[in-house]
C-alpha cells in the first residue's frame, strides 16, 4: 500500500505494527518502522536550479517580462520544513548566481486561496519583484494568475504548470512522485524492496528537475540554459552542495530564518564550516 502527506503520518505509524507482513511505503515524510518504506525527495536541489534560473532571467535586457531589478520572489503556503526546503534552496541558487539578488519570502497560511496568492504576488511586483516562485498548493494559481495580468514570470511547483499562463510561467520546479511510485512498484515486484528503508529521489534519478519550458525557452538566452544545465551537472557529481534546511539544527537554521539574503546564506556556509 502507498499513501502520502504528513496527515498520514500519525495513522499509519500506529497501523502498521498491527500488519507486519505487509510492506507500506509513504511519500513526502519519513515513518520509522521496519514495514514502512519512506520516499523522499530532493526538493532544495530543484529549487536551486529555479533560483539560478529565476537570477539569471531577473535582470535580461531583452525580456519584456522583467525590469532592470535585481529582485526575485518566493511565496509559501504554510511555513514549514517541507515549505522553506523549496524556498531556501531556490535562495542558494539565486545568490550564487548574483550575491545582490534580493529575495523577497512571503507566506499564504492556506494552500487554497488564489486571491491571497494573487495579492502577495502583485505586492512582490510592486516591490519590483519580476519572478515569483509559488509553492502554496491551490493558492499558487493566484501567483501564476498575476504574473499573466501584470507581465511578469512566475515558477510553477510539483507539476508542469507552465500551460497555465504560457509565457509568463518562466518553468516549473518538477517533483516526480509519478518516477518514485514507478520505482518503488518496480523495485517490490522485483523483491528489492526492504521495509525500514529511505528512498531518495534527486536531480540523478529525474526526481526532481525543471520543466521543458515549453512556452519560454525559445525566449530565454542560450547562456542561460547552459549554465543552469551546467549547475545540475556539478549537483549530480557532488561538486556542489546545496543545504537541506531540513538537515539543520536549531542554532543553523535560525541563522538563515532570521536573515533569509544571500548574507544570510553566507552567514550560514561560513557556520557550516567550522
Amino acid at each position: 500500500m502507498i499513501t502520502l502527506e504528513f496527515s498520514h503520518f500519525e495513522p499509519l505509524a500506529r497501523i502498521a505494527p498491527d500488519y507486519p507482513d505487509t510492506l507500506f511505503a509513504i511519500v513526502n515524510i519519513v515513518v520509522d518502522q521496519p514495514n514502512v518504506v519512506s520516499i523522499m525527495f530532493d526538493e532544495h536541489t530543484g529549487s536551486y536550479l529555479a533560483g539560478a534560473l529565476a537570477a539569471l532571467v531577473t535582470t535580461a535586457p531583452d525580456l519584456e517580462q522583467v525590469n532592470p531589478e535585481a529582485v526575485i520572489g518566493a511565496i509559501g503556503g504554510v511555513q514549514s520544513s517541507g515549505i522553506d526546503v523549496f524556498l531556501y534552496g531556490y535562495l542558494q541558487g539565486a545568490c550564487d548566481i548574483n550575491p545582490d539578488v534580493q529575495v523577497l519570502f512571503a507566506y499564504s497560511n492556506d494552500f487554497g486561496d488564489p486571491t491571497k496568492g494573487r495579492e502577495l504576488a502583485l505586492a512582490m511586483h510592486e516591490q519590483k519583484a519580476d519572478v515569483v516562485f509559488q509553492v502554496a498548493g491551490g493558492t499558487g494559481a493566484g501567483v501564476i494568475e498575476a504574473a499573466k495580468d501584470e507581465n511578469f514570470f512566475a515558477i510553477g511547483v510539483d507539476s508542469d504548470q507552465d500551460y497555465m499562463a504560457p509565457g509568463n510561467v518562466l518553468t516549473s520546479m518538477l517533483k516526480r512522485v509519478d518516477v518514485a511510485v514507478y520505482d518503488t512498484i518496480e523495485r517490490a515486484v522485483n523483491g528489492d524492496l526492504e521495509g525500514g528503508t529511505v528512498l531518495q529521489y534527486g536531480l540523478e534519478e529525474n526526481g526532481v528537475g525543471l520543466s521543458e519550458m515549453t512556452y519560454t525557452r525559445h525566449i530565454i538566452p542560450v547562456e542561460f540554459m547552459d549554465q543552469v544545465a551546467d549547475l545540475r551537472a556539478q549537483i549530480e557529481a557532488g561538486e556542489l552542495e546545496v543545504i537541506d534546511i531540513r538537515t539543520l539544527d536549531a542554532d543553523h537554521f535560525a541563522i538563515i530564518s532570521q536573515n533569509p539574503t544571500c548574507a544570510g546564506l553566507e552567514e550560514l556556509r561560513a557556520a557550516l564550516a567550522e
